[in-house]
């Protein structure tokens, strides 16, 4: 099993659909009930089923990262906690972006700049090439792709100010949040999101 995979490319955080998930996993659905929720009632309100299908299943590989209460967090609470949770899933299920902030964003931050740099990428993958020769068979589509949805994620979280300028805005982790991935030994995800602090 590779360290690293290109699924975050699929689809940024997604907040409200992952509300929706949350919920709907709340159930604990069968997969007849997962297909009629996701392609019959279109909970996710996609153009087409294919749409829905895919964004479904990245949703759902990321919040089985996390337990039932984490979904109810996700459902009921206020966009903060929410946003910090859905990232916090989003790096329990992507490394590359958990070892991106740690690695990256931190460094920046920790080097009192005030954005990411276009170089930073690319340097980036060079790193993770050595931990995972898997990452050096990634198309330049593939990694161009992979570096725009990380980016959105990033600012999406409030991490980033927008995709277009990449101004740092770290965040203070919501104390519920923090107790949440403490009481659950979450200590590289707890790492990844303290660090870009």
């Amino acid at each position: 099993m590779p360290t690293y995979n290109a699924e975050i490319s699929a689809g940024s955080l997604m907040p409200l659909e992952s509300k929706r998930i949350a919920a709907l996993l709340a159930t604990h659905p069968d997969d007849s009930a997962w297909h009629h929720a996701i392609e019959i009632d279109n909970i996710l309100q996609k153009k087409t089923p294919a749409t829905a299908r895919r964004q479904a299943t990245l949703i759902r590989k990321r919040l089985l990262t996390l337990d039932a209460a984490g979904w109810e967090m996700i459902s009921n609470r206020e966009s903060e906690v929410q946003l910090q949770l859905l990232l916090a899933a989003a790096i329990k299920h992507s490394p590359l972006l958990g070892d991106f902030m740690r690695n990256v964003y931190a460094l920046r931050q920790r080097g009192l700049e005030s954005a990411l740099a276009p170089h930073d990428w690319p340097d980036f993958l060079a790193e993770c090439a050595h931990h995972d020769p898997a990452v050096t068979q990634w198309a330049d589509s593939t990694r161009a792709k992979l570096f725009q949805v990380i980016v959105r994620v990033l600012a999406e979280a409030k991490y980033l100010d927008n995709a277009r300028s990449m101004g740092l805005t770290p965040r203070s982790l919501h104390p519920d949040v923090r107790r949440y991935l403490g009481e659950r030994h979450e200590t590289y995800v707890l790492e990844c999101l303290e660090r870009a602090q």
